[in-house]
């Protein structure tokens, strides 16, 4: 049976296409959306909204509508808590990547429901923030069965699931790097590969050379595996140009990047994935330079990188007032790189826009602008979430 869903009075349309509406947002104003088994095919004038459909509107009461954000990269398949860690580090010791270790011996020990019911927990809260599409690595296992068991969960979630048994390497395998590089590169890849639709490694100090990265990322490309890639998160390093000749999606962290980086990533289709949850909560030196990206014509996408160690936070409207306040970004970048950046760094055609065609996937706010999502930072503005024009969420109760 067809299902079709109708709106009127909104007050605010954002698009995220030109032709639609007015500027890069295409916003359109007293709009109108209309949406048959989960995809929208029309919007246009609330006025017109009877003509494009029979059946009895919802009236969205002068309130403001968004695509969905797109949530390119999060970390919610661990157990435990680092909040000590975090304490330490406001009172001055500085961030690392090594404590990574201490979520895997949390993940190890962990139950899949206990796995399950954490990341549920997450996904929840990004739905009361307006958050409908989300991409899931792994990475708190670092052993073959772990690795498996957290894709394979997250599946249950997303069809954006990503590899990344190469996050660090594990305390077994401290004095044999190579070692581990091979495991991730042979039995790991083998027994990940069908809960995976990409691959992913964190190029850094503490981490994975560019060498290690480059084998591992050929390796799950030559099973079928799409590339991504955190680096540049602690230090300058060298990796940028690989990620471009690789064609990853996404280059992810990039606190650190040379105009020689910026001017490569302007000339391919890599995304720059940016965190600022996580330059706020490691309290970094700086932030990334997203002003200088957008300037060089780089598309960038922003994401909460929820994760127990650097990044606890789901939430991508505060992310966007830290792009605008702390990046430099205009409140229109930021809206855009958090809707359609996202699902660029993706490669998803059909979420992040509200054009013909794309699932009907939305966020509305109990605000008169868009612009609150970065004036009125840490404000619960997001009043109802929707996906395939169905409500996964509602203020103060979960759909």
């Amino acid at each position: 049976m067809t299902h079709t869903v109708a709106f009127t009075n909104i007050g605010q349309l954002v698009t995220n296409n030109e032709q639609l509406g007015e500027g890069m947002l295409g916003v359109i104003e007293n709009a109108g959306l209309v949406a048959v088994d989960g995809a929208v095919t029309w919007v246009g004038d609330s006025k017109d909204v009877a003509s494009h459909s029979d059946v009895a509107a919802v009236d969205m009461h002068g309130r403001v509508v968004i695509p969905g954000f797109v949530d390119s990269h999060s970390h919610i398949m661990f157990a435990g808590d680092r909040s000590q860690e975090f304490a330490a580090r406001m009172a001055g010791i500085p961030y690392s990547a090594g404590g990574i270790k201490t979520t895997v011996n949390a993940t190890r020990a962990a139950s899949d429901d206990e796995l399950r019911q954490n990341a549920a927990r997450l996904i929840a809260e990004m739905r009361e923030s307006g958050t409908t599409t989300v991409e899931i690595k792994s990475g708190y296992g670092l052993d073959v069965a772990n690795e498996t068991r957290s894709l394979r969960i997250a599946r249950e979630f997303t069809q954006d699931t990503t590899f990344l048994g190469a996050h660090v390497v594990p305390a077994e395998f401290s004095n044999a790097p190579d070692d581990y590089v091979d495991l991730v590169c042979e039995a790991m890849l083998d027994e990940c590969v069908p809960y995976s639709t990409w691959i992913d490694v964190f190029c850094d100090t503490g981490a994975f050379t560019t060498e290690h990265t480059r084998r591992i990322l050929t390796a799950g490309m030559a099973r079928g595996l799409k590339p991504r890639i955190h680096l540049n998160q602690l230090t300058q390093g060298d990796g940028i140009a690989m990620a471009v000749e690789l064609d990853c999606a996404s280059a992810d962290h990039l606190t650190y990047l040379s105009d020689d980086d910026i001017a490569t990533l302007a000339s391919s289709n890599t995304v720059a994935g940016l965190v600022p949850g996580a330059e706020f909560s490691t309290r970094a030196p700086h932030y990334p330079r997203a002003r200088d990206l957008i300037d060089a014509g780089v598309s960038v996408a922003l994401s909460p990188d929820c994760n127990p160690g650097s990044s606890y936070t789901t939430n991508m409207p505060f992310c966007i007032a830290l792009a605008v306040r702390e990046m430099h970004m205009t409140v229109d970048e930021a809206v855009f790189a958090a809707t359609h950046g996202g699902a660029q760094a993706l490669r998803r055609t059909d979420v992040g826009h509200l054009r013909i065609g794309a699932q009907a996937d939305f966020v509305v706010l109990d605000a008169p602008h868009y612009i609150h999502l970065a004036y009125r930072p840490g404000v619960p503005l997001v009043h109802s979430t929707w996906q395939h024009a169905r409500m996964t969420f509602t203020k103060g109760d979960r759909a």
